[in-house]
Formats: C-alpha cells, sequence, structure tokens
C-alpha cells in the first residue's frame, strides 16, 4: 500500500522493495501487465543514481522520486525506452503501474510512505509421524476419517 500522506489517498496495490543492486537492476524489465509498485532504495541520495532508463521495459510506468525525508522531489509518466532523471537529489524511487501518480494526487513536496505487501515464502513439504489409529485416507463421504491424539494416547496406543 502508499499512502500521500499529504493529501490523504490510497492505492491499495501490492508493494515490493528493490533493496540491494540486484533488485534495483532488474527493476521492472520485461514485466508485462505491471500490477504492483517497486520501492527502490538507492545506496545515496543523488540526481544520477536516481536516474533511471525504460530500455527493455514492455510497457510505460509511473515514476515518483522522493528525497530521504520521502518528499516528492519529481514525477512523471516513463514511457518506453527513454532515459529520465529527477530534477532534485532522491534516495527513493517508486515506479507502478499507469495511473498511480493520479491516484495518490501526487505533487511536489507531498509526503509519501508505504507498506510492502509480505512476501510468501515456497512451502517446505515436512515428513510427521503420526500415531498409527490417526489416519487422513478419505472415508465414503470425502471427508478424512481421524481420531484426535488424546484419543489415540487415552487407549495406550
Amino acid at each position: 500500500m502508499l499512502v500521500n500522506e499529504t493529501k490523504e489517498k490510497t492505492w491499495h496495490g501490492r508493494v515490493k522493495i528493490a533493496d540491494n543492486f540486484f533488485k534495483r537492476f532488474r527493476g521492472l524489465m520485461l514485466e508485462r501487465n505491471i500490477g504492483y509498485a517497486l520501492v527502490f532504495m538507492l545506496p545515496a541520495e543523488t540526481r544520477l543514481n536516481a536516474s533511471i532508463h525504460m530500455f527493455f521495459m514492455l510497457s510505460d510506468i509511473d515514476v515518483i522520486w522522493l528525497d530521504s525525508a520521502r518528499r516528492v522531489v519529481d514525477f512523471k509518466r516513463a514511457r518506453k525506452w527513454r532515459l529520465y532523471s529527477p530534477k532534485r537529489a532522491a534516495k527513493y524511487i517508486i515506479e507502478g503501474p499507469v495511473g498511480l501518480i493520479r491516484t495518490l494526487d501526487v505533487g511536489e513536496g507531498d509526503l509519501i510512505s508505504w507498506s510492502p505487501t509480505e512476501q510468501k515464502g515456497k512451502a517446505i513439504s515436512v515428513r510427521v509421524s503420526l500415531p498409527d489409529k490417526i489416519s487422513f485416507d478419505k472415508g465414503s463421504n470425502g471427508m478424512a476419517l481421524t481420531e484426535s491424539v488424546r484419543e489415540v494416547k487415552a487407549r495406550g496406543n
């Protein structure tokens, strides 16, 4: 979620963080139908570090540059196969789908905050030993037949 705290406007989409070299390098290149915002956390607050290219982009995006206080220093619709640099030094860059700037009603000097969407890890299969009387085999009605561990232990098995 992204919030324009100055104008009390919220964008309820997913937010990812690009906080290392590889994530910043990859950015949104070769992404189709961008449905999330990517917040770049730059190592230094400069105009040069905050410059972006739109090479290998498959669609246009909205871009918002913020200083270290999270104040907007520049914003624009970035078009494919072009280069962009903010008007002033920036520490954060927010790239997202077209319409993001309009939804947040972004203006220079606005205070923007974000809340990253939690990344779910991959599932890991785990083998668990169950007492003999507990079964997850399907019964005749499609329900799993189980007995509680407490019942099995109470019978002394």
